[in-house]
């Protein structure tokens, strides 16, 4: 029913269409005649007017017909661009060239059956009466909508009026569903400032986003520069985010190309838009060999960078992939996504303490696995400052025995996450990690079993790292708390790092300290202040920042290599191998065994015993409880 009340609204509008359109060749007609004669109808010889009556219905047909083969008729006029525009143009040219021809076949030998400027002038008023009346509607419609619908509501400034800018301003004036009014672009290049895109004026360049935002009163900027470099993108941010305007942009230059600019692809600016680097990228697909038809095996396959290990390495053909984390929750996210994304992968998902020997060595028994991600650790500082017996057992013990599960089991390679909390630490949990590097190489050098480490520093969004703090924070309305107003962090996205990790686990021939060069250190107080501006908040204005001390066993800032260490550089410029520190591999063991047998006493010193394995290990030097 209501398929055959949409068809008849349909062909009820299309008659009403045809009708105006002979009225407007009526009207185009007399028009030309009166304006040839100054608007005088006294002035126009009687053998014109009869002419072009009797040329009329001809006139009427042919229009008819070249309109409706253009389908001028079919056109969803309340959506009408500029191909619809070509279209009208193209159907008046072709109405009065032809129109003319009649005039003149029928009037065989005259020369002037009317003035010869009446085929121009009709044609103009043609032109003129068909558009305006396809175009009013529009315009009709477009206003009835933002009535209705309240588009007012939000005033939009536009980054860039180049195609993208051109598209998304064009999508947002037609769209009835978009409550965005642009009243403004920006542009760097002068020849198009002053000038207008789609009735909206390129207000001037950068410089003046900060004073039009506020002359406009802007409420939404949106960045349509998908080609812009990252360091582009941050100078055009920095400005940006001083407004306090909600913040949007383009993904990347592939939308452009593939002809995807619309308000659907927007995403908001985040704190990872603000760092200003080239993104890394890696060529996995010619290093990954390694993984494919092999048994893998990752520990702490749940959490932050363990999950995005399990989601790279799916997508490379293992012959199997075994998950092993002893938190159930996250491990059954990561287990029903990667079904979802992955029907074919032989996917195993097990529960388990790398900590338990007889549930390793029943694991390594039953699937043999080839090449093993050792990502399970506590790797919480200021929580294993107050634990410090924990971080030992979970993070030193279970390496230990899941190394030598390793060894026992004859897997070829073994590649464990480290920290630059390693490096010169000052809190349990970098001792703990430091104590694992010096594992994996002593057993190197007794094992068949390819053993590396691969170090780095923060992960932009991980679990327990400080931008999701800060969000949730922000969505609190504060306060921000930053530990200290000079401290510093290294930081990589997560998908960054995993695939950094695996690379370096192609490079990997045994005994190597992997260290990735993670870039320019940030301030954690700039990562605050801009999560603040990106939420379209002032800070310290409506969302305070509190420093609150550095936290137990907190540094100002991370190291990622030892004064002891050399670099030797590798194919990939971002990944270093730092040169082992000659130790007495015998006495560590032992002082192994022995930090084994005393933790379990939950002894009150388990620092003192750290101290004497790790002699880089300096806990005064860190913020105390």
């Amino acid at each position: 029913m209501k398929q055959i009340i949409k068809d008849k609204q349909l062909f009820i509008r299309r008659i009403f269409l045809m009708c105006y359109d002979m009225l407007a060749v009526f009207a185009a007609s007399m028009l030309a005649l009166l304006l040839r004669f100054d608007f005088h109808m006294e002035n126009i010889p009687d053998e014109y007017i009869n002419e072009v009556w009797k040329a009329l219905p001809y006139m009427l047909v042919i229009m008819l017909a070249v309109f409706w083969s253009l389908r001028l008729y079919s056109s969803l006029w309340s959506y009408a661009g500029a191909l619809e525009m070509m279209y009208v143009v193209s159907a008046c040219v072709i109405d009065t060239l032809l129109s003319a021809a009649v005039i003149l076949v029928r009037n065989w030998g005259d020369m002037y059956p009317v003035p010869r400027s009446f085929y121009i002038l009709y044609g103009l008023f043609l032109l003129i009466l068909i558009m305006g009346c396809r175009y009013s509607y529009r315009a009709i419609r477009a206003i009835r909508t933002m009535r209705r619908n309240g588009v007012y509501q939000r005033n939009v400034l536009i980054i860039g009026a180049g195609d993208a800018g051109n598209q998304l301003i064009k999508e947002i004036k037609n769209s009835r569903f978009v409550k965005k009014r642009v009243v403004g672009v920006i542009d760097d290049d002068a020849a198009k400032v002053g000038n207008y895109i789609h009735g909206t004026k390129v207000v001037g360049d950068r410089n003046a986003i900060l004073e039009k935002a506020q002359e406009l009163h802007v409420h939404e900027i949106i960045v349509a520069m998908p080609s812009a470099s990252p360091k582009q993108m941050k100078e055009i941010l920095d400005i940006c985010k001083e407004t306090g305007c909600e913040l949007k942009r383009l993904p990347g230059i592939y939308q452009l190309v593939n002809g995807e600019v619309s308000i659907s692809k927007l995403k908001d600016v985040d704190v990872n838009d603000l760092l200003g680097r080239e993104p890394i990228t890696v060529d996995l697909e010619s290093i990954m060999g390694y993984v494919s038809g092999k048994i893998i095996m990752v520990t702490g396959g749940g959490g932050s960078i363990g999950s995005e290990l399990c989601r790279q390495i799916a997508g490379h053909h293992p012959k199997q992939l075994i998950i092993v984390d002893i938190y159930e929750n996250t491990t059954y996210d990561i287990q029903n996504e990667l079904k979802a994304k992955f029907p074919d992968l032989d996917l195993v998902v097990l529960i388990a303490s790398v900590r338990n020997t007889n549930r390793m060595n029943y694991i390594f028994e039953t699937y043999q696995p080839e090449i093993i991600y050792h990502a399970a650790a506590h790797k919480h500082v200021p929580l294993m400052e107050d634990s410090p017996n924990e971080a030992i057992k979970n993070n030193v013990l279970g390496t230990w025995k899941i190394v030598q599960a390793a060894d026992r089991y004859h897997v070829k390679r073994f590649v464990m996450i480290s920290t630059d909390k390693a490096v010169n630490p000052t809190n349990i949990m970098g001792a703990s990690k430091r104590i694992c590097e010096m594992i994996i190489q002593t057993y190197n050098r007794r094992s068949k079993t390819e053993y590396v480490a691969v170090r780095f520093g923060n992960v932009l969004g991980s679990n327990g790292s400080v931008i999701p703090l800060f969000k949730k924070q922000i969505e609190r309305g504060g306060p921000v708390t930053v530990t200290h107003p000079d401290i510093v962090r290294y930081f990589m996205t997560i998908p960054e790092a995993v695939s950094l990790v695996l690379q370096a686990g192609a490079y990997a021939k045994g005994g190597e300290i992997f260290v990735l060069d993670m870039g320019e250190p940030v301030r954690i107080l700039d990562l605050a202040k801009n999560l603040i501006l990106l939420s379209g908040h002032k800070p310290d204005e409506d969302i305070p920042i509190v420093f609150t001390g550095l936290r137990p066993g907190e540094k100002l800032y991370e190291e990622m290599l030892m004064e002891e260490e050399g670099l030797q550089e590798t194919a990939n410029n971002l990944i270093h191998i730092g040169k082992p520190i000659e130790m007495d591999e015998e006495r560590f063991l032992e002082q192994l065994q022995e930090l084994k047998e005393y933790v379990v006493t939950e002894p009150e010193d388990i620092r003192e015993w750290v101290k004497r394995i790790v002699p880089t290990y300096h806990p005064e030097n860190g913020a105390k409880a």
